[in-house]
């Protein structure tokens, strides 16, 4: 019997969820002049785009990053703090909420490439100029 342990997805979660939270929550705390905290999982904090750090004393979200670890001699779970990050507020919401478009021609060629995989005779395409 195989045992299925789930594993954790990020994908939009970021967007979905936190960055939301961290407008509405964020912003009032920064009405108030007061800081955020944001608790994450290691493995969460490092799917989000490299944020930039500041001085403690200068920021205003505090990102504190756990990891769930196994003690094997008490057959336990911790949480264990593994990093402080200190940032800006509008700066890191910004890098949350922005994404990277990248490259539209490659994005063509990656979706021709599927498409010539499962087209017996695939078509040619051809960037047409657009009408607009």
């Amino acid at each position: 019997m195989s045992q299925f342990r789930p594993r954790e997805v990020y994908l939009s979660s970021s967007r979905k969820r936190l960055a939301p939270q961290l407008i509405f929550k964020g912003g009032i705390f920064r009405a108030w002049g007061k800081r955020t905290a944001v608790a994450l999982n290691k493995g969460f904090f490092a799917s989000l785009p490299r944020l930039e750090t500041v001085p403690k004393d200068e920021s205003e979200v505090a990102w504190f990053v756990y990891e769930l670890v196994h003690d094997a001699a008490a057959n336990v779970y911790r949480l264990e703090l593994l990093d402080r990050v200190y940032t800006k507020f509008v700066e890191s919401l910004q890098k949350i909420t922005q994404s990277n478009p990248g490259d539209v021609n490659e994005f063509i060629r990656a979706l021709q490439a599927k498409l010539d995989q499962k087209l017996k005779t695939p078509p040619t395409t051809e960037m047409p100029d657009a009408p607009f």
